[in-house]
């Protein structure tokens, strides 16, 4: 009964701190005042800044923050063991990510709708604007690289989900005409679109899953796709496109944690147990060969889940664009956070006990439709218990340069389909179903983070004066073919084109952590300037200042030649972090003389 005991627990703790911290936040650190004007209101153009439900909002913001964020990095860093996860991922969300995310909507709120970036501009230093922006640009590169990755593969590897993901999106904007156009009430016609949108990835699943050959390259192919997608979907008017899809996609998120609570607890009830699939904590010893240490990498792997850099940029680049009303904030920022908590515990359960329920394999009917069946136990590759099962993924073969990005998104997959399986789900549809959820998922992320980047390099262009990029066309168009180019850069000797993103990988997860400390410095920044309370951010933003920089300096000047990327010749990713780091003690000096001068004026006053 391991399974419900955690589940549960997370809920109830979940649910405890939004109605007493966040409660505290709002009422008396932000004072959410509902009579305040709003961006929407006071800069409505119907493109980017468009008055919005409570409901249709929190779509957007939750499904544009999670992606696969909440996914991905659940889903690795369980070879730690499940117990330090858990314990980041849930404290993680309440004191830190969620303060994180409230935070910077209703400092944005406050500013006009302005970014993290030009607010920081504003509280800290002009200096610090620039080089905010230039974190911000190299951030959502890689974000664009890495999950354009994510889905290609996605698709390469379940085949069905592509019809579901792929027809979301002219139903979304047939739901967007039809309620900004017609004044048609949201209700109808969204739960129409959602049931279609299930009907698609059963057809996709069973009768016709679309492929691309693999002479054709796949990966790259998907990903020249949903890049000419983005810039489409992120120069389009939110309301037509980015709202109703979000909107869709949160309800399908809202029925796969239904479906899966209801099959943890169906499998916790047959006897799935976390605790005897796998440990609670992997000793060092045990670990595979040549992984990094526990500290820190365990506060870079898991971002989103816990806290992440690029929650920021939505709250602060589209949610505040997009909210009626400052009272809307703390369900929508706070809220949204602990619900990817609560998606983030559940990957772990499903990652651990989930895949320890049974190893799937992958058959083809005479129609060549692939299905999906437990593997027997008197097969080669079957394990004969659910601990050795969780070895199989977590243990390839004794070494961390075999864990592949399909193999981790594939033990998500697998284990929330033997979920699902236990409430009587065929194993096939329930990997159909899981597949498109990851796959809507990381879309989201995909086109809202184009959206982001298009509005930072209009920002750049104007600050150092480079007037065609200030037009939104080519603002979008730029990041796309450089995001482009880099996918399409081989990995390595060996690796076909597409699968570039991976170059870059291994610096997301520290720079998207720095990023979130320093959106928490222009928190801190203008609580202190308002003589408001900032100590409880205090902790916080040392965490996330500390832990990314004391990652990306191991990676750089360890003598391990595993760990170290100097000692692997791996110059570009060296280049990187350490022009990262050098902007990071620049903005913490910026900040720390801006935090002085404010203490000088204070005393002036006195």
């Amino acid at each position: 009964m391991s399974l419900i005991g955690f589940a549960a627990g997370s809920v109830i703790v979940f649910w405890l701190a939004y109605v007493t911290y966040g409660r505290w936040l709002r009422v008396r650190v932000f004072e959410v005042d509902p009579s305040a004007k709003v961006p929407s209101e006071l800069l409505r153009d119907n493109i980017d800044f468009v008055p919005t439900s409570c409901p249709v909002v929190f779509g957007h913001h939750f499904t544009s923050i999670a992606g696969t964020g909440p996914i991905v990095g659940p889903a690795v860093a369980v070879f730690w063991g499940w117990l330090p996860a858990l314990l980041w991922i849930v404290l993680g969300s309440i004191f830190i990510g969620a303060v994180h995310d409230f935070g910077s909507l209703v400092v944005s709120l406050r500013n006009r709708g302005k970014t993290v970036g030009e607010i920081a501009g504003q509280y800290i230093s002009p200096r610090t604007r620039v080089l905010f922006l230039l974190i911000l640009f190299f951030a959502l590169l890689i974000v664009l690289a890495v999950f354009g990755l994510v889905i290609a593969t996605i698709f390469k590897l379940y085949p069905g989900s592509v019809l579901g993901v792929w027809i979301s999106f002219p139903l979304a904007m047939i739901v967007g005409l039809l309620v900004y156009r017609r004044c048609v009430g949201l209700l109808v016609p969204s739960l129409i679109s959602l049931a279609l949108f299930y009907v698609a990835v059963y057809l996709g699943v069973y009768y016709w899953p679309i492929r691309i050959p693999e002479a054709w390259n796949p990966v790259m192919c998907w990903t020249g796709i949903l890049f000419v997608y983005c810039f489409f979907a992120s120069t389009l008017p939110v309301w037509l496109l980015l709202q109703p899809r979000d909107f869709l996609n949160s309800h399908q998120l809202l029925i796969s944690l239904a479906l899966l609570f209801a099959g943890m607890i169906a499998a916790s009830i047959a006897g799935a147990d976390l605790i005897s699939t796998a440990p609670a904590v992997v000793p060092p010893s045990q670990l595979p060969q040549g992984s990094p240490p526990l500290f820190p990498f365990l506060f870079i792997t898991i971002a989103c889940g816990a806290v992440s850099g690029f929650h920021c940029l939505v709250s602060s680049g589209t949610t505040s664009k997009q909210l009626q009303n400052e009272r809307d904030a703390q369900p929508v920022a706070y809220g949204g956070m602990l619900l990817e908590g609560l998606l983030a515990v559940l990957v772990v359960l499903a990652c651990c006990a989930g895949v320890g329920m049974g190893l799937l394999e992958q058959t083809t009917t005479a129609s060549g439709t692939i299905e999906y069946v437990h593997a027997s136990q008197d097969t080669t590759s079957a394990a004969q218990s659910p601990a050795e099962i969780w070895r199989s993924y977590y243990k390839p073969s004794g070494k961390w340069s075999d864990f592949q990005l399909g193999q981790m998104v594939g033990a998500f997959v697998n284990g929330g389909a033997n979920f699902l399986h236990a409430i009587g789900i065929p194993l096939t549809l329930g990997v159909g179903l899981i597949s498109a959820l990851v796959a809507c998922f990381a879309a989201t992320t995909l086109d809202s983070a184009t959206r982001l980047q298009r509005y930072v390099v209009q920002e750049l262009a104007t600050t150092l004066k480079v007037k065609p990029l200030a037009n939104k066309y080519a603002a979008t168009l730029f990041p796309l073919l450089l995001s482009g180019v880099i996918a399409a850069i081989p990995s390595s000797p060996q690796a076909a084109m597409g699968s570039g993103g991976l170059i870059l990988w291994p610096l997301f997860g520290a720079i998207n952590q720095l990023l979130a400390g320093l959106a928490l410095m222009v928190i801190v920044a203008w609580l202190y300037c308002r003589r408001r309370p900032f100590a409880f951010a205090v902790i916080p933003l040392v965490i996330m200042l500390a832990m990314p920089f004391w990652a990306m300096s191991l990676n750089i000047f360890s003598r391990d030649p595993k760990l170290g990327w100097a000692m692997q010749g791996k110059w570009l990713l060296v280049a990187i972090a350490a022009a990262t780091l050098m902007l990071q003690i620049w903005m913490v000096c910026e900040f720390v003389m801006a935090l002085r001068k404010f203490g000088r004026l204070r005393q002036a006053e006195r």
